[in-house]
């Protein structure tokens, strides 16, 4: 065993080793259906984007179960190694592999099962249903995969091997980036084609992310470590829980909106199907700057759960404050191309009317006004899920998605209609914020009088 350089390293070299692989990681993850809907726009037209939008729960389902258990075992990982305690880290790391296994499949059965009952409820048309079966019904059997390998980058990064973690995905979207054209445009396979590359870059990532079982630094697995355990599950579920959240959140905010725009588009110039295809491309092109957040926030999850264990708050301090500046200057780069350049950004997925690209525009630059600090929200969850306060951060996971976003795109439109479901985005982001704001400003300033403490006593 090697002592962590979590614990001792300097913080801006520690969030650039972990925050940049593993924003990698999540670009990779977010590219994957990015990918798919550029060529599928191209090769399929603007109905298979809509097919592949209707079927992004569920991705978004599948990234809240390898959430809940990958986050939920890392953190634990990582508060036991903070504590000096690697058998029981072992237990946990072990315990959350078993559990992505057996989860993955179940979600699969349940998915193929429940496949054309669940895409009507995401809000499938008639035209579009025939795509979205297609590339659903494809893009499940890849899901025990993804949950795995999602699980496990989150328990290498805590190991302290962040470019692993962030190769196990980079390996698969370029298989899936390299597949994608060759099965849609010289198989002519079409929208099937496109599921069927994401599948197979899917399974590369797992194969290299299963390898690195036999390579641990900070703990050594035992056959017990594979035991499954309800404590242990129990334990690591409640600390998953607020990353979980968000996704599922995430997944109702996906079908309210989607419905929501089919029902009041089809009382405009634009119809139901137009909406419904803009609305997916605007949400995946803010997907890549959601994934730079959730790289940052997963790269600085590790180094403040290993310093918050060991008692270092001025270190959980530091590390948060650069995670959220970070955050701060993405998000402003992401805001200046959305606004100034959201045709360019559209035209990239394809094709379309006067109408499509008119709304398309009106979309990204109404619904995505607050981006600038919409990332604080997420920080902040993944902040006090690191500290072992999975319910604070659970509270923040559901801020804007449950308790604002989903009630203002219920009521805005019996006023503004179409416009009323663009507006409710910007007022939950600004909201979110806020409520963030307070929250982390009280727990600072509680571990800062905890530091003295600490001082006081030291020096006694």
């Amino acid at each position: 065993m090697t002592e962590n350089p979590l614990g001792y390293e300097r913080i801006s070299k520690l969030l650039k080793n972990f925050a940049i692989p593993s924003i990698m990681a999540t670009l990779v993850g977010s590219l994957y259906n990015i990918v798919d809907q550029i060529f599928i726009g191209q090769g399929v037209g603007y109905l298979g984007n809509a097919a592949t939008n209707v079927s992004y729960p569920f991705s978004t389902i599948c990234l809240a179960i390898s959430l809940l258990i990958g986050i939920g075992s890392a953190s634990r990982l990582s508060l036991y190694l903070g504590n000096k305690e690697p058998k029981p880290a072992a237990k946990a790391a072990g315990n959350g592999i078993v559990l992505m296994v057996i989860s993955g499949l179940a979600y699969l059965i349940i998915g193929e099962s429940l496949l054309l009952p669940l895409l009507k409820l995401f809000g499938a048309t008639p035209d579009v249903m025939p795509f979205a079966q297609q590339y659903s019904s494809v893009t499940l059997a890849g899901m025990p995969f993804l949950i795995v390998t999602n699980g496990m980058s989150n328990l290498i990064r805590a190991d302290g091997s962040p470019k692993y973690s962030m190769t196990c995905m980079i390996a698969g979207a370029i298989a899936n980036t390299i597949l994608d054209p060759i099965f849609i445009f010289v198989f002519h396979w079409g929208i099937f084609g496109a599921a069927l590359a994401t599948v197979l870059g899917q399974i590369l990532s797992f194969l290299i992310a299963v390898c690195y079982l036999w390579h641990f630094q900070t703990i050594c697995f035992e056959k017990s470590s594979f035991r499954l355990s309800v404590k242990e599950t129990l334990k690591t579920c409640s600390m998953g829980i607020s990353s979980s959240l968000n996704q599922i959140a995430i997944t109702f905010v996906q079908i309210i909106l989607y419905n929501s725009l089919t029902y009041y588009g089809a009382q405009s110039v634009y119809g139901s199907d137009i909406p419904l295809a803009a609305c997916g491309i605007v949400m995946k092109t803010n997907a890549i700057i959601l994934a730079i957040v959730v790289g940052i926030s997963q790269g600085v999850q590790p180094i403040i759960g290993f310093n918050y264990g060991a008692k270092q708050y001025p270190r959980v301090r530091e590390a948060y404050l650069l995670a959220i500046k970070w955050n701060m200057i993405v998000s402003g780069v992401g805001f200046f191309l959305l606004q100034c350049f959201p045709q360019y950004l559209i035209s990239l997925f394809g094709d379309g009317d006067k109408l499509y690209f008119e709304f398309a525009v009106l979309f990204m630059r109404i619904f995505l006004f607050m981006v600038l600090v919409n990332g604080v929200q997420l920080l902040s969850s993944s902040f006090f899920t690191a500290i072992g306060k999975a319910m604070r951060g659970a509270l923040l996971a559901l801020t804007r998605q449950v308790f604002f976003l989903i009630p203002l795109i219920l009521i805005l439109p019996l006023r503004f209609k179409l416009m009323g479901v663009l507006y409710a985005g910007p007022v939950a982001d600004f909201a979110a914020f806020i409520l963030s704001v307070v929250l982390v400003s009280k727990e600072l300033k509680r571990q800062c009088g905890l530091s003295q403490k600490k001082e006081l006593c030291e020096n006694a």
